[in-house]
């Protein structure tokens, strides 16, 4: 069994399917774009990237980024989208302002439909990955166009204003973040403090009924990348057909095994297995 079992069926008469990630460049290969590409393959979908960032980072911590210009953003997302396109997208590390803009305005002419949104706003170690300018404008223009958010814990956080404790605190802050605009919310359970150590639970909002989906939590320092990771999974599931619900419970299945299976890399958070494989 190899890391397309846990995907779900494209239909028939569709052709090959098709992804496109915009997000931030990690060097080491664990997050980002790597990461995003990685899983489309793994689930058996094409992948394409946008740039938004060039970042110096491993498994200890950031060392630098080299943001690229807005414009040539758009550029990229062009020469994907107008000629090959894109099924999904989902977006990752999108920086500052001015690059937040500028693909909501791009995501708007190409009409994008099934959009992902990791809200990315820190690396695993702590360090800040976008500016607060970048936040209000992910929330104002980004969130209205997407199918599905994933905020993990200090995202959710971030973006409500006050701590999560509780489940009550969890439902609070989904209801919240879905009145920003996106169609589901997928709270990531990672970060959870109110469930037994050894489960990790995603509750999924999507405006009329909860769901939640849950696994056992490893035990392991190999988080590197895991929210793009996941992400990508919704988005390669939703490329190939799939529901919002169905698309997340594949991608809960593969990030589960993936930490399983990590290769334990590097002196810090280690990256995860992205071309899994069954027992």
């Amino acid at each position: 069994m190899n890391a397309s079992s846990f995907r779900v069926a494209a239909p028939p008469g569709q052709g090959y399917p098709t992804a496109l990630t915009i997000a931030g460049s990690d060097c080491s290969g664990g997050a980002g774009i790597q990461a995003d590409l990685k899983t489309f393959e793994a689930f058996g979908v094409f992948g394409q990237s946008v740039v938004t960032a060039v970042v110096a980072e491993n498994t200890v911590g950031v060392q630098g980024v080299l943001p690229v210009s807005s414009a040539f953003v758009v550029t990229q997302i062009d020469s994907c989208l107008d000629d090959i396109g894109a099924r999904a997208v989902k977006t990752g590390m999108l920086v500052d302002g001015p690059t937040v803009r500028a693909v909501a305005d791009a995501l708007e002419r190409h009409k994008v439909s099934d959009l992902v949104v990791d809200p990315v706003m820190r690396a695993k170690g702590g360090d800040p990955l976008i500016d607060p300018d970048a936040v209000r404008e992910l929330v104002t223009r980004i969130f209205p166009l997407a199918a599905v958010v994933t905020p993990n814990v200090p995202e959710a956080e971030a973006l409500v204003g006050r701590s999560l404790a509780t489940e009550a605190d969890f439902r609070d802050a989904a209801r919240t973040i879905r009145e920003m605009g996106p169609r589901v919310v997928v709270m990531k359970g990672g970060h959870n403090p109110f469930t037994a150590p050894d489960v990790s639970i995603d509750f999924v909002w999507d405006g009329i009924s909860w769901t939640a989906f849950s696994a056992p939590r490893e035990p392991s320092r190999n988080t590197h990348g895991t929210g793009c990771t996941f992400s990508a999974a919704i988005a390669a599931n939703l490329a190939l057909g799939a529901g919002v619900l169905d698309a997340v419970a594949a991608a809960k299945r593969y990030i589960t095994r993936a930490v399983a299976e990590a290769p334990n890399l590097g002196r810090g958070h280690g990256p995860v297995r992205h071309a899994v494989s069954g027992r």
